[in-house]
């Protein structure tokens, strides 16, 4: 895998540092169902509120059951699918919107969805595996297409396999594949003590 670790402020754990989102798969490489069931079972394992696990996964594997993997991709934006169409696995995170002990509204279900979510992805990149997440899919052909119960909320569907060449890749692809990472500073997304004063990095 082409190794692109953050550039930090400081340092931080190497996992978080390696992970980012790739697009070149191997298009010839399953994912194996222990490898695949570790994802899920690190986002089993991530925090929740009342410890819900607000979060349902779709999982679709091209190697086991093409037809329904194709019904999957056929959701996906056109410009997701130039790439993830090399990707063996398919997965769509869903928020289901009533905590289950109670029955009344879960407001945190969505933000308890994207932290397994977050959960899977750094399990891939800790074992070598590609994942990458997407918006750019039809939820609503989703939820008709797979039986999604309608108030449930479709949030991302995630790419997941093994590292592949760059060549597999569009030119336009690959220069962002090779692109360096950067992301804002502390200090436009950090405030101590109230809301315009900026977070000081010492």
């Amino acid at each position: 895998m082409l190794e692109k670790p953050a550039s930090t402020a400081v340092a931080i754990a190497d996992l978080l540092a390696h992970r980012w989102s790739p697009r070149a798969i191997d298009p010839d490489r399953p994912v194996t169902r222990e490898q695949l069931t570790a994802l899920l079972e690190a986002a089993r394992w991530a925090p929740s509120c009342f410890g819900d696990q607000p979060w349902r996964y779709l999982v679709w594997d091209r190697f086991r059951d093409s037809d329904s993997w194709q019904q999957a991709f056929a959701c996906l934006a056109e410009g997701n699918q130039i790439w993830v169409r090399n990707a063996p696995i398919l997965l769509l995170a869903v928020a289901a919107p009533q905590f289950s002990h109670n029955g009344q509204a879960n407001r945190w279900a969505q933000y308890d969805t994207g932290a397994a979510s977050e959960n899977l992805c750094l399990q891939a990149t800790a074992l070598g595996l590609v994942a990458h997440q997407m918006g750019g899919f039809d939820p609503v052909q989703a939820q008709a297409r797979f039986a999604i119960p309608a108030d449930h909320s479709c949030m991302a569907m995630i790419a997941v396999g093994h590292p592949g060449a760059l060549e597999t890749l569009p030119e336009a692809l690959r220069d962002k594949e090779q692109a360096p990472r950067s992301r804002k500073p502390l200090a436009q997304f950090v405030f101590e003590g109230r809301w315009d004063a900026a977070f000081p990095a010492d």
